[in-house]
């Protein structure tokens, strides 16, 4: 397969409002909300016909938000800067910025609502 293995992915959210801040906030991103089989989503952007995954914020009975399970990476221009408004917002790094040689750079935050999710930024 030429193409990456992940579609879509969604974070558990237990307070939609403080998790759409949050990350369009710290990101800078636009989410547009719907519900989708009785669940309140905000969905990031999607580039159709490029590689790649993108997903939602989902709140509902089955979402829990977790350190735990699966961790998502966002690519990002500048870890320093999302660090910045991540704690500006709220959050609280989990891995400081570390250097991984030529992949670039990884950190780690805990979200508005206590999820892991890591950042990378490619060497540039």
């Amino acid at each position: 397969m030429a193409s990456n293995p992940v579609f879509h992915f969604e974070i558990p959210v237990t307070d939609m409002e403080r998790a759409v801040a949050f990350y369009e906030a710290v990101f800078g991103y636009s989410l547009n909300r719907k519900t989708v089989d009785g669940y309140e989503m905000a969905f990031f952007p999607r580039a159709d016909n490029q590689p790649g995954a993108s997903g939602a914020l989902a709140r509902g009975d089955v979402y829990r938000p977790s350190h735990d399970g699966p961790i998502i990476y966002f690519d990002v221009p500048d870890i320093d800067a999302v660090l910045a408004r991540a704690i500006a917002r709220g959050g609280r790094v989990l891995y400081a910025k570390r250097d991984i040689g030529v992949a670039g750079f990884v950190a780690e935050i805990e979200d508005s609502e206590g999820n892991r999710i890591a950042l990378t930024q490619p060497r540039g």
